[in-house]
C-alpha cells in the first residue's frame, strides 16, 4: 500500500549483479532476509513509495529472478554484460524514450532502504529544481567512498573519490550512497559521454554527476538520517548484519 504519492516517478532498480562474494550460485538479490529476498524488500518500498513504474535490470541469472517476479508488475531491463552503473541505466534507454520526469535509481541489494528516506529525497529534488538530487549518508569510518563537496546549503559542488581526495576532503564523513533522482532527459543527453577509462573497465553512473555539472546543470544533496539503511549485501555476513538491522528498525530488535 502507497504511503507516499510520486506518480510522475519512474524508479530503476539495478539488479543485475552475479554476488560472487556470496559464495552461491543464486542470483544476489534473491537471496533472503527476514522472510523476503533482498529484491522483495525494495520492490515493497518502492510500492509503499508511491512511484509510476519500477523497471528491474537483470542480468545473471534473469530468468530466475524474472520468474521469482512474475507477478509483481515491474518492468525487465537486460543488462546482458555488467559493465558498470552508467551501462546499465543506458540499457533501459528504449523503455525510458518517451519519458521526461524523474528517474530515481535505487539497487536490487539494499533491503533496508526505507520509502520515508526516499521520499526526502525525491521532495528535495523537485524543491532544489537540479538536474540531479543525491543521496548521502554519514558514515563513521568513510574510507573508500566518494565525498561530497557542498556548496552553499545543499548544493553539491563535486564528488570525490577517496583516492583522489585531499586529506581536508578525507576527512569529510558525508559520502554518495549511489542513490540519485535525476531529470530524465539531462541525464540521457550525457550518458553516451561516459568512459570506461578506469581499472574496472567499467561505466559509472557517479561521472554523470560531474558531466551534468559540465553542461551548466545543478546538482544538491539529500542526506539519509541513519546510515545502516543504505547497507548494500554483498557478502552472507553483511546479509546477517542486515537482518539484525531490519529487526532492530522493525521493533525485534535492541
Amino acid at each position: 500500500m502507497s504511503r507516499f504519492r510520486h506518480p510522475h516517478v519512474v524508479s530503476l532498480v539495478l539488479a543485475a549483479g552475479q554476488g560472487t562474494r556470496m559464495n552461491s550460485d543464486k542470483a544476489k538479490v534473491l537471496h533472503e532476509m527476514s522472510g523476503r529476498t533482498l529484491l522483495g524488500h525494495v520492490l515493497v518500498t518502492l510500492d509503499e513509495l508511491g512511484v509510476g513504474r519500477v523497471l528491474v535490470v537483470v542480468g545473471h541469472q534473469r530468468e530466475h529472478v524474472r520468474e521469482a517476479f512474475r507477478d509483481s508488475g515491474v518492468e525487465w531491463v537486460t543488462q546482458a554484460e555488467q559493465r558498470g552503473t552508467g551501462h546499465a541505466v543506458l540499457m533501459a534507454g528504449p523503455a525510458l524514450e518517451e519519458f521526461e520526469g524523474t528517474l530515481l535509481v535505487v539497487y536490487g541489494d539494499t533491503p533496508l532502504l526505507r520509502a520515508t528516506t526516499l521520499d526526502a529525497l525525491l521532495r528535495g529534488h523537485e524543491a532544489s529544481g537540479t538536474v540531479v538530487t543525491v543521496l548521502s549518508m554519514r558514515l563513521p569510518d568513510p574510507t573508500g567512498y566518494g565525498r561530497m563537496i557542498r556548496g552553499e546549503g545543499d548544493t553539491l559542488e563535486d564528488i570525490v573519490e577517496h583516492r583522489d581526495a585531499t586529506a581536508e576532503q578525507r576527512a569529510i564523513d558525508e559520502v554518495n550512497s549511489g542513490i540519485y533522482a535525476f531529470h530524465y532527459p539531462s541525464l540521457a543527453r550525457v550518458l553516451g559521454r561516459l568512459t570506461a577509462n578506469n581499472s574496472q573497465g567499467e561505466y559509472y553512473l557517479t561521472d554523470t554527476v560531474g558531466l551534468l555539472r559540465q553542461g551548466g546543470g545543478k546538482a544538491a544533496v539529500v542526506c539519509a538520517e541513519d546510515h545502516r539503511e543504505l547497507l548494500g549485501v554483498n557478502t552472507s555476513e553483511q546479509l546477517d548484519e542486515a537482518a539484525r538491522i531490519y529487526a532492530e528498525f522493525h521493533g525485534g530488535g535492541g
